[in-house]
């Protein structure tokens, strides 16, 4: 297996493996990595290949809080060689008390961060996300109140994610105002289907040199190659069991071109898909999520396995307009 490559997440010291593990599967229903054990598989695995970045959030399994609750067990022993980012300001359904809908206040963020820590049984994390935008709270007061959980050391870096491009230039502008640690990263979904952040989002983060972190990389399980026109999708596919409707929107006609593409440089298309997203300027890491180790060992090799030209990475996005 080749080695894993390493960059740095935007303008900080943070470093972090190309492709990194999404967590959003563990314990999730009807999955492989529902139980502690199909998790421990997994997270297992992930060490095995080297995989440093572990993204979770506390929205995450098939209750509020599993998949932290999940990881904080699996990774006793190992909470050094990794880098652990999680999120908050999802609605949490009551598990964190009252919010009243402001869940990027100072209030919130402060029952928010604790629970976080004691599920995934650790003194710090990482990388501390905000999920979505709050429209209720003034993006001064949530700077403010990461701010002290960075002077605390509970937290060592800070990210958003599903923002806009107005809204990272927003926070990029009140943390230089305030003097306040900036956002490093952002975290969107972007996928050679879902491309809609190409628009505004990519400019943001490249302007202001953020780490980008995209999420649903291979439009959940479509890139691994096995799914086809003819054949649909596989049985045990997460599209097949949870998600047909997104069936309807591949162009199949594009997929078949993509691995003609694939078939006459002999590397498969789940090879080609991160060598696309790794030549995309401010790319820190893919966040791939696997149910099975297996799934896990195939992505990190994958992240290292093909780099494309100029022209090859051109023609890849041709096949796919925006």
């Amino acid at each position: 297996m080749p080695d894993i490559q390493y960059r740095n997440v935007g303008p900080s010291g943070l470093r972090v493996g190309t492709v990194g593990l999404g967590c959003n599967n563990f314990g999730r229903p009807k999955t492989a990595s529902e139980s502690q054990k199909g998790t421990n598989a997994v997270i297992a695995a992930a060490l095995d290949a080297g995989i440093t970045l572990f993204d979770t959030a506390d929205i995450y399994g098939g209750t509020r809080g599993l998949s932290e609750t999940l990881m904080g067990n699996a990774l006793q022993g190992h909470r050094d060689e990794i880098v652990l980012a999680t999120k908050f300001g999802m609605d949490m359904e009551g598990v964190n008390g009252p919010d009243w809908g402001a869940r990027g206040s100072r209030r919130y963020i402060r029952i928010a961060v604790e629970s976080s820590l004691r599920r995934l049984q650790t003194d710090w994390i990482d990388l501390y996300q905000l999920h979505q935008p709050d429209p209720l709270t003034p993006m001064d007061e949530t700077l403010a109140a990461l701010d002290e959980l960075i002077q605390e050391g509970k937290v060592r870096y800070i990210g958003s994610s599903n923002l806009s491009g107005w809204q990272i230039a927003d926070a990029e502008y009140r943390a230089q105002r305030g003097a306040h640690p900036k956002f490093i990263s952002a975290q969107n979904e972007y996928s050679l289907i879902e491309r809609g952040v190409e628009a505004e989002v990519l400019p943001a983060v490249n302007a202001y040199g953020l780490g980008f972190l995209p999420f649903f990389p291979l439009f959940q399980g479509v890139f691994t190659g096995k799914y086809t026109r003819s054949g649909g999708g596989a049985p045990d596919g997460r599209l097949t069991v949870l998600r047909p409707e997104l069936l309807q929107r591949v162009n199949w006609e594009a997929m078949e071109h993509y691995q003609a593409f694939c078939d006459e440089r002999k590397i498969t298309m789940l090879e080609a898909t991160f060598g696309w997203f790794l030549s995309q300027p401010g790319v820190s890491s893919i966040i791939a999520g696997a149910t099975k180790p297996e799934q896990v060992t195939q992505n990190a090799a994958a992240g290292a396995a093909w780099t494309p030209t100029p022209d090859e990475a051109s023609a890849i996005s041709a096949f796919f307009p925006r």
